[in-house]
């Protein structure tokens, strides 16, 4: 059960991540008939865009976990849609309109790992208000008008990648208007970005009150990515 032709592994994306992850990318819809059984069930009611997006997500997995010697494995959805990683490893997956990646790590150099890429220019200004803090509006105010698409677009993947991975450690539901979002150094090309809580989250028990992801504009998507180290794992809930 493997769909690996129209599959690679993608350094840039790795570049988003410390040593050790690794990531695989893919610009072609999934085939659904690559799926495990256990995989197809999750998705047969979906529609077929969304039944191709998944598979695709599941291709790109199974390439990245190769890089660890794990053979092709079911990588099945579990009660709150999240993908369910073999046991030793973490990993994290996004998908837009033509683009899907996935990264995985080993549980010992990585605690959690969140990626989303997002098209710039598709956060549209009467969604603004639903996803930047005040402090997240003061920094796009302050922006030339021209960059302002792009930049919002990266507060909005930003949240995303942090939400994807604080949540498999702390299975906590946060808001945009949780945390604030503003990078270390602005430019359209690639960096790093400071995610700050507005509010006591559970992730920061064991990670401290900011977290530190990388950026990447790469043609016309901005895709992001932030780690928490081993040392920084919280229990499994129950």
């Amino acid at each position: 059960m493997q769909d690996h032709r129209n599959v690679r592994r993608s350094l840039a994306i790795e570049t988003l991540f410390p040593a050790g992850v690794v990531a695989a990318e893919t610009r072609e819809p999934g085939d659904v008939a690559s799926l495990f059984p256990a995989e197809a069930a999750s998705i047969a009611r979906a529609v077929p865009k969304r039944a191709q997006e998944f598979a695709a997500g599941r291709s790109c997995a199974r390439l990245a976990l190769a890089a660890f010697g794990i053979a092709a494995v079911p990588i099945e959805m579990a009660s709150d849609r999240q993908p369910i990683w073999p046991k030793d490893c973490v990993g994290s997956i996004t998908h837009t309109e033509g683009f899907c990646a996935a990264v995985v790590a080993e549980r010992t150099r990585a605690a959690a790992l969140g990626i989303d890429t997002e098209i710039v220019g598709h956060v549209t200004a009467e969604l603004w208000p639903s996803i930047c803090t005040a402090a997240d509006r003061t920094w796009l105010d302050a922006l030339p008008a021209p960059q302002r698409d792009a930049a919002v677009t990266l507060i909005f993947a930003a949240k995303e990648a942090f939400y994807k991975c604080q949540y498999p450690l702390t299975r906590e539901w946060l808001d945009f208007y949780d945390l604030s979002v503003r990078p270390l150094a602005w430019n359209l090309d690639s960096g790093e970005f400071v995610v700050t809580p507005t509010r006591p989250i559970a992730v920061q028990s064991a990670a401290g009150s900011s977290f530190v992801g990388r950026y990447l504009f790469h043609e016309r998507y901005v895709s992001t990515g932030i780690a928490l180290p081993p040392t920084q794992a919280l229990s499994e809930p129950q």
